[in-house]
């Protein structure tokens, strides 16, 4: 029960990291709400569901992204750069 709820909390608190950091500018929203489905799945069965359906989009994105790379590093390249341009924009902002 302990480990149960220990999961509940510290997999809540990653998902709501990774909420609120698609909402404040910088990079890396995914990742903390990736994690803390990942600790939901060790107890409860409904977050490893959804886990597994995140995993089998994953590789889908990879095998699409196998076939064509040039198009996917383009993409990705501008992805970064955008983001990149967002930050610089809001930090001078804020600054000035």
């Amino acid at each position: 029960m302990a480990f149960k709820f220990g999961a509940a909390v510290l997999g809540g608190f990653f998902v709501l990291l990774g909420l609120v950091a698609i909402v404040l500018p910088g990079p890396l929203t995914i990742p903390p709400i990736l994690l803390g489905v990942w600790i939901w799945s060790t107890e409860f069965v409904w977050a490893e569901k959804l886990r597994d359906r995140a995993m089998a989009s994953a590789r889908d994105a990879w095998e699409s992204a196998k076939k064509r790379p040039i198009r996917s590093a383009v993409i990705a390249g501008i992805g970064i750069l955008m983001a990149i341009v967002g930050v610089v924009y809001l930090t001078v902002n804020i600054l000035n």
